[in-house]
Order: C-alpha cells, then sequence, then structure tokens
C-alpha cells in the first residue's frame, strides 16, 4: 500500500555504506522506521531531509511484514532551525524526540499527539515560552494520549512514592493548565524554583513508572537536571 503522510524525524543512522535509517513520527500511521537507499553518496540529495527535528512529507510503499519500509519521495515542510541557537532549547528538543521514540509503538497512529508534537517544536523555535514549561506540556501530552492521564485529585499508584503536589496551590494550577492540552496558555505560566522542581519530579516519575527504563538512559539523566 502506498503511504503519503506528513512526518516528523526522530532520529537517523547509518545503514550500510551508503544508505540511511530514519525513525519518523507520521501523522498516518505513527512511527515508522524508514531505509533512504543511497542517502550518504554524494550527490544524494536526500540525507538532510532527514536530520532530527525535519518536518517533511513522506511517500513510501508500506509492508506489514518488513520492519524496515522503503522511502519512494520526500518533500519538506518545514526545519525549525531556531531551536539549534540554543544549547538549552536545542536539548530538551532532542529529549522530547528520544521520549517518543521510546515510548510510541511501530505503526500505531496518535494523529493528535503528531500535531501536539509539532506544535511544541514549533513553540520551541518561536522562543516565546519557557523552554521547560513547553517540555511538561508535552509530557503531560504523551501521557494523556497514550491512556495515562494523571489525577490530580488522586495522585497515587501501586508501588510509585509521587512529590507531594497538594501542599503547592500553584503547583496544581500549573499542572492544571499542561493537561488542559492548550499550548496559547502556557506563556502565562511562571513558576518558582522549587514549584518547578516539584512539577518536573512529578511528571517525570509518572513517565518512568508508566513506559519503564528511562531513567537508565544517559540523555534523559541529563535533561533531569537541566529541569530541576
Amino acid at each position: 500500500m502506498i503511504v503519503n503522510t506528513s512526518a516528523i524525524v526522530l532520529k537517523s543512522f547509518s545503514y550500510g555504506e551508503s544508505s540511511l535509517i530514519a525513525r519518523c513520527f507520521s501523522e498516518k500511521n505513527g512511527k515508522v522506521s524508514l531505509v533512504i537507499k543511497g542517502a550518504k553518496r554524494t550527490k544524494s540529495p536526500k540525507a538532510p531531509y532527514f536530520q532530527p527535528l525535519s518536518y517533511i512529507d513522506i511517500i513510501y510503499n508500506q509492508k506489514l511484514n518488513r520492519e524496515l519500509q522503503v522511502l519512494s519521495k520526500v518533500n519538506f515542510r518545514q526545519y525549525w532551525s531556531k531551536i539549534l541557537d540554543d544549547l538549552y532549547r536545542v536539548s530538551l528538543a532532542i529529549s522530547i524526540l528520544e521520549l517518543t521514540d521510546k515510548t510510541i509503538s511501530d505503526n500505531d497512529p496518535h494523529p493528535s499527539l503528531f500535531l501536539i508534537l509539532k506544535e511544541v517544536l514549533k513553540a520551541y523555535n518561536n522562543t516565546l515560552i519557557d523552554p521547560k514549561v513547553l517540555f511538561w506540556f508535552y509530557e503531560c501530552a504523551l501521557l494523556n494520549n497514550l491512556g495515562f492521564q494523571p489525577s490530580l485529585e488522586d495522585p497515587h499508584l501501586p508501588g510509585l512514592v509521587l512529590p507531594e503536589i497538594k501542599n503547592d496551590s500553584n503547583c496544581i494550577i500549573v499542572l492544571s493548565t499542561l493537561l488542559a492540552g492548550n499550548i496559547n496558555q502556557l506563556q502565562k505560566i511562571k513558576v518558582s524554583k522549587e514549584t518547578s522542581s516539584i512539577i518536573s519530579n512529578y511528571l517525570w516519575s509518572l513517565i518512568d513508572y508508566h513506559f519503564g527504563g528511562l531513567s537508565t538512559i544517559k540523555s534523559f539523566r541529563v535533561v533531569k537536571k537541566l529541569l530541576s
């Protein structure tokens, strides 16, 4: 079946002497792994399309019995290049891509989450919203869209000790705003260092609890320190 969909590149790496494999989050089919034949050859124009943070249109022939799909055609939609101007922003944005890659399954569509990821990366590029607030917003969206919506009224989960959020009224207000899912409300969020630490630890604890093993990944440990 021929698939024509927009996609965001999560990760790419070498495959053989001349090709690349790119893992992309597509709007129609969820996560898909593509083989880009000959992308590393000098005369090939395809490699730049598959840098992480690229927003592209792809066409490929989907064969469900294959883990790797062969790319037929690609076009740029957008590349959020301003993110790369700030180390803090690019660290958080790349971590969001990696978090997406680690938590969603192949060929499992999440069109709402795809649109949220697009809006979050666009916001990182525009630099108007606090980067850590955007990261929290995406963590909340990930939990909501994958069936693990947090309960602020009853935050307890078996075997998990969460930071106490009810003792900080601003913490509840901020989390409620994040969970409401409206990115246009994020610019007004202001938090103290103490509240920031509670929210970061609360959301990260939920992510690690539901998806497992993420705390052992070095890049996530670094981001956790950046957010605290």
